[in-house]
């Protein structure tokens, strides 16, 4: 039976006498003010992993921070900002620098993490159990902290072993700083305590994420080229023709165009080619390494991903059965390269057809392409393609909408659970859903065609943001096995008779 996480009961100590006195430092040099306080609900030991949670991910809980980045870390030498504590040694000090997640707007900062322990136990090496974590930002003559950081010159989480054992938020404010139960510095440190909170408990359970970010491309990289490229085309924005929400339709696309060009980098990137420290600001992009074929936009919609990449120099056309509004106020550059078509996925098996924007090589891109979705690893087998990224919405199958009683996995010769763990396919851990069953039904058929499969969770708005990337195959043997099962499904496709490719609309041909 799943273990339900305690009530977070927080209790506010800035207007209360606390039955435990406040932190006090050695020399005396500043007051520590108690502002919320909790029950533990986890052993002493466990404070330190779910303390290193707030740690290394601080954007976690705050939407303007895009992570941090540890800038040094000793267990010997600690700084003299670092405040020297009645009863506490300290064990490590982490310096870590916060980056905002605009940064045009906010500034980052450098804080010092230090961690410590009771002093009456035993805390030398790596078996020191932290019990309170300060931290301390760092300011240089005249500056100001940024709107994200709580206006303190200290803040610590603490671990009390009473009985029973509580958490709490200790701050040294600055100067006419509101600390009432209405004030931003409560609620905020309201959130933190909360986070720790649930941390902990989480950490005892063992508690599995259930989505996991990054898996193919790092964060990193990821987070530093979305925020140059979103300067690059926010202007999208006031400048949207559709009437679905821009918002929502030019940040998804500009995050699936980084990831791309991430993507194409890694995989497309040859063994002997050197590799050196960029800066964005050069546009290292232009020369990154791409599918030397281009790519091709399936259902391409309004045009947006194809005009992104077009725009930052990557060769490649967009198809959907009709033109939108936005296409003819692209530049011309661009609107070349979007054409109505309705492709008929069952054509390429004839033997002879050759399609204009299909050249072996290519990378087809699936993003919410509706019918064509389970055709994307078909087609980019029958094509030669050298690689794909789909992106499933509705969930169909070849030729009706996907049943999940009725539509099993691919044999592929790997069990099916260790192929749903190994992928991550299940998003909620339980594979029950609808949805998770038809991520795990179209990465079988990937395999069943061939391709080498991967996942990978977006950093998109977008609730449908399960990704997967298919790698060409490494030997002949398994290209012709993969061409045979494919034409097998074609046949099957076309004896059923149920398949049909919409019609263009319009005057297909004038973009």
């Amino acid at each position: 039976m799943q273990k339900i996480r305690p009530q977070f009961n927080p209790l506010p100590l800035c207007d209360t006498k606390s039955i435990h006195s406040p932190l006090r430092n050695i020399n005396d040099d500043c007051a520590w003010v108690p502002l919320v306080g909790s029950s533990a609900d986890f052993p002493a030991e466990i404070f330190g992993p779910a303390i290193s949670q707030l740690l290394y991910h601080p954007e976690y809980n705050s939407t303007l921070i895009l992570r941090t980045e540890i800038v040094s870390e000793s267990g010997t030498d600690f700084p003299r900002e670092s405040p020297s504590i009645v009863g506490y040694t300290p064990i490590r000090c982490i310096r870590r620098k916060l980056l905002p997640r605009r940064p045009g707007r906010d500034e980052g900062l450098e804080q010092y993490c230090t961690l410590y322990g009771h002093a009456n136990e035993h805390n030398d090496g790596d078996d020191a159990t932290p019990s309170l974590l300060v931290l301390t930002p760092i300011l240089g003559a005249g500056g100001a902290l940024p709107y994200y950081h709580p206006r303190v010159s200290h803040l610590a989480f603490r671990y009390v072993p009473s009985d029973p054992p509580t958490i709490r938020i200790e701050v040294v404010p600055l100067p006419d700083t509101p600390m009432d139960l209405n004030s931003r510095l409560y609620r905020t440190c309201l959130a933190l305590l909360d986070t720790l909170h649930r941390y902990g408990w989480g950490t005892v359970t063992q508690y599995k994420k259930r989505v996991i970010h990054d898996r193919v491309v790092s964060r990193e990289e990821y987070q530093d080229l979305y925020l140059v490229l979103r300067e690059r085309h926010k202007h999208l924005v006031n400048e949207w023709h559709e009437v679905t929400d821009p918002l929502k339709h030019v940040f998804e696309d500009i995050g699936i165009a980084t990831f791309l060009m991430l993507l194409w980098k890694q995989m497309y990137h040859k063994k002997d080619q050197e590799t050196s420290q960029e800066s964005l600001a050069e546009e290292p992009w232009k020369t990154w390494p791409r599918p030397l074929a281009g790519f091709l936009d399936l259902g391409c919609g309004n045009g947006l991903l194809t005009h992104i990449l077009a725009e930052e120099g990557y060769e490649g056309h967009g198809i959907d059965v009709r033109a939108r509004t936005s296409w003819s106020h692209y530049p011309e550059a661009t609107q070349k390269h979007l054409h109505v078509e309705a492709l008929n996925p069952t054509s390429l098996a004839q033997p002879g057809y050759q399609h204009p924007y299909l050249a072996p090589g290519v990378f087809l891109v699936g993003n919410h392409a509706d019918e064509l979705t389970p055709w994307v690893p078909i087609v980019a087998t029958l094509c030669s393609a050298s690689g794909y990224l789909s992106i499933p919405c509705c969930a169909w199958t070849f030729d009706s909408r996907f049943e999940r009683s009725q539509n099993l996995p691919f044999e592929t010769g790997i069990d099916v659970d260790q192929f749903t763990e190994t992928l991550h396919l299940g998003g909620d851990g339980s594979n029950s859903s609808s949805y998770s069953q038809y991520r795990i039904w179209l990465a079988s058929l990937s395999l069943h065609c061939g391709w080498q499969v991967e996942s990978e969770t977006l950093r998109i708005p977008s609730t449908r943001n399960w990704a997967l990337i298919g790698h060409s195959w490494t030997t002949h043997e398994q290209a012709e096995g993969a061409r045979r099962r494919v034409l097998n499904i074609v046949d099957e496709v076309r004896c059923r008779g149920i398949f049909q490719t919409r019609r263009p609309e319009g005057k297909a041909g004038d973009h």
